[in-house]
């Protein structure tokens, strides 16, 4: 009787082990794919996601993702910038604020850039929601490291909007990035009030 009931803890344990790996296998899947597509739509704006500054000016990582969004605005691939993220702790300007000056700089008019703030995803999205929403847009191409994209789609889609990739191509984060985000695939908490996640 003993064994028999061993036997069965022993293929439930078994059967919850190869559900965990096949869910991390096909969450892999699903990141490493988003982060390697490159939308060839236009849209109405591009949505580049804050990751840190450094003292007034773009990190590596940041310079990245707004070249990225340059890029795309150069090409005529939409007419607005939005750009999100705010102020870390001991932190004098913010994301958002870092980049706007970085494309006003690179010759992006003041009044096609759309700034918001946030200290996560969730945040990034919905502080810039407004400003969105007042210029009737509804489309976005999402600038952010490969790793993030899937998650970062993932948002901006919960939020109403119809999110397009377009994942920095050689960002400083991608070698150690994926794996980390694997763990931490979209889902609601804080009483539905933000997915949690950096940038």
């Amino acid at each position: 009787m003993i064994r028999r009931f061993a036997k069965v803890a022993l293929r439930v344990v078994a059967a919850l082990v190869l559900c965990l790996v096949a869910y991390f296998v096909v969450t892999f899947v699903q990141i490493w794919l988003r982060g390697h597509e490159h939308t060839t739509r236009d849209a109405q704006a591009i949505l580049v996601f804050g990751t840190a500054e450094d003292n007034g000016r773009p990190s590596p990582e940041l310079r990245a993702r707004l070249d990225e969004a340059l890029a795309l605005y150069d090409a005529g691939r939409a007419f607005f910038i939005a750009v999100t993220g705010g102020k870390r702790p001991g932190d004098v300007y913010t994301e958002a604020g870092v980049s706007a000056t970085f494309l006003e700089d690179h010759g992006v008019p003041a009044s096609r850039v759309l700034m918001g703030a946030g200290s996560n995803t969730w945040q990034n999205v919905s502080t810039v929601l407004p400003q969105l929403r007042a210029h009737g847009i509804t489309t976005v191409i999402t600038v952010t490291d490969p790793f993030h994209e899937y998650r970062a789609m993932a948002i901006a889609s919960a939020q109403g909007l119809t999110p397009y990739p377009s994942p920095v191509r050689d960002s400083p984060t991608s070698r150690y990035g994926l794996w980390a985000s694997t763990s931490r695939r979209p889902s609601k908490w804080d009483s539905g009030a933000s997915w949690a996640t950096s940038g």
